[in-house]
């Protein structure tokens, strides 16, 4: 049974808005409007969504899961190297953000060290012109 765009949001647990930027995107085709009524979408258009989802909460961005979506079941190698990528920059961002939490840290325990209450350290440090009391 096919379905309107109404039945397959709500089916698919996303909004209607979501669907159209899909279908702008091109990670979804748009059926054709028949003359009278409205368009209809097979029911796999409801796993193709889930597979969207799913795929944005494994840190794909829509263009890499347009990439995904190009493949098939018989291209696992490819699948494969696009997932080792995500997962190196999925480690590269995991070191970006310790080292950005330990400045963070080092800044609190200057504002522990010296509770001025005429000077923030955390602020005066922020406030310097040089980055040599930041290191990244």
């Amino acid at each position: 049974m096919k379905l309107t765009i109404g039945q397959l949001a709500k089916q698919a647990n996303v909004t209607i808005e979501t669907i159209r930027y899909y279908q702008r995107k091109e990670l979804l085709d748009e059926p054709i409007k028949p003359a009278t009524g409205y368009r209809r979408y097979p029911p796999e258009a409801i796993f193709r969504i889930q597979f969207i989802k799913r795929a944005q909460l494994c840190g794909f961005s829509l263009k890499e899961i347009s990439e995904l979506l190009s493949l098939d079941s018989g291209h696992c190698a490819d699948v494969k190297k696009i997932a080792e990528k995500k997962r190196q920059q999925i480690d590269d961002q995991i070191k970006d953000l310790t080292a950005l939490r330990d400045v963070l840290d080092s800044l609190v325990q200057g504002c522990e060290k010296n509770p001025s209450t005429e000077h923030c350290s955390f602020i005066d440090t922020l406030s310097k012109k040089t980055s040599s009391n930041i290191e990244t």
